[in-house]
């Protein structure tokens, strides 16, 4: 937080001898426009992440994307990953709301990655019309094993690097 203070002083030092108090009073009228515009998606991805933690079944996605759903739930998690809507102030409360609910770090990872990698949303709204159907289903193709592979691979450095104590 210290970094972020002094790199936003320095900034505002170097705006105010480029451009006078007007410059710097401009940055900060349009960055507070932006602050509105960002801050009602914030409060809603946080809703939404608190109220899918109280509605999803604990037992059931504990079972279907926890530590035993094995191959399963890292398919599951990629599977809900490329289909979820929206964009990061969506995604990351849900993917919070899964862990708090029982799904392990790997298919957690594995829906973030997808989402990343594979998501539909974008897929459809700006790759197909910029980039063309064969850059956009070969990209899709080449990514599929992708989300699976993060999911696996952080499932297995997450139990060594956070293993179960034994009862005593």
């Amino acid at each position: 937080m210290i970094t972020i203070g002094v790199l936003v002083a320095v900034s505002a030092t170097l705006v105010w001898r480029r451009d006078g108090a007007s410059g710097v009073l401009d940055i900060l009228i349009h960055d507070l426009a932006l602050f509105g515009g960002i801050l009602p998606r914030v409060l809603a991805g946080c809703l939404l992440g608190a109220f899918i933690a109280e509605i999803l079944p604990h037992d059931k996605v504990s079972r279907s994307l926890g530590p035993d759903s094995g191959l399963k739930g890292l398919l599951i998690g990629a599977a809900f990953g490329a289909i979820l809507p929206g964009g990061p102030f969506t995604a990351y409360p849900v993917a919070s709301a899964l862990l708090a609910v029982g799904a392990d770090f790997g298919a957690t990872i594995a829906m973030v990655v997808s989402w990343t990698l594979i998501g539909y949303g974008r897929a459809v709204a700006w790759e197909l019309p910029i980039m063309g159907t064969d850059f956009t289903l070969w990209r899709i193709v080449i990514s599929l094993p992708l989300p699976v592979l993060a999911g696996a691979f952080g499932r297995f450095v997450y139990v060594r690097m956070y293993p179960k104590s034994e009862p005593s």
